[in-house]
């Protein structure tokens, strides 16, 4: 259920002082979007702007397993420096994802947008499937609706150990 479902009456106000709560206990929080016929999932990051961090976005994962990516990459990122575009980074028990800059941070993260405005910025963690296929590979396999890439690929950075 969603939040809103679980309080009937409630406005968008109510909602944004959910949000707000959460941020101020936790640092942040994971605004889920569920799957519909033509798109699928996706979650981000509200809150990482105050902290001169960009927001992050998780588009083709199921709502759980984003909200967990997220959440672990929001306070790595919170004691540490956010990662670059072209960025591959192998997560512990985790998938490998890319960081892809997103284009238009105000299109795709309205929560984001109604706390902090338009200028905010944000970082996709594309991931690669179960057999190390990107969404722009071909044979990925995703979930239904595929992996939406919000921005332009920048050239692979390796990590250095």
């Amino acid at each position: 259920m969603c939040w809103q479902c679980d309080h009937p009456g409630s406005t968008r106000l109510d909602y944004l002082d959910y949000i707000r709560g959460v941020i101020s206990r936790s640092g942040w929080a994971v605004q889920g979007v569920k799957r519909d016929k033509v798109h699928p999932p996706w979650a981000y990051t509200v809150g990482l702007t105050p902290h001169r961090r960009p927001e992050l976005v998780v588009t083709g994962m199921p709502l759980a397993d984003a909200t967990r990516l997220l959440n672990d990459v929001a306070a790595h990122l919170m004691h540490a420096a956010s990662p670059a575009p072209g960025e591959q980074i192998p997560l512990r028990g985790g998938p490998l994802i890319e960081i892809v800059r997103v284009a238009q941070p105000a299109a795709h993260l309205v929560m984001a947008v109604e706390l902090y405005g338009t200028r905010l910025r944000a970082l996709q963690l594309v991931h690669a499937d179960d057999r190390g296929h990107w969404p722009w590979d071909v044979g990925y396999r995703g979930v239904r609706g595929g992996q939406p890439v919000l921005g332009v690929r920048a050239p692979l950075r390796k990590l250095t150990a």
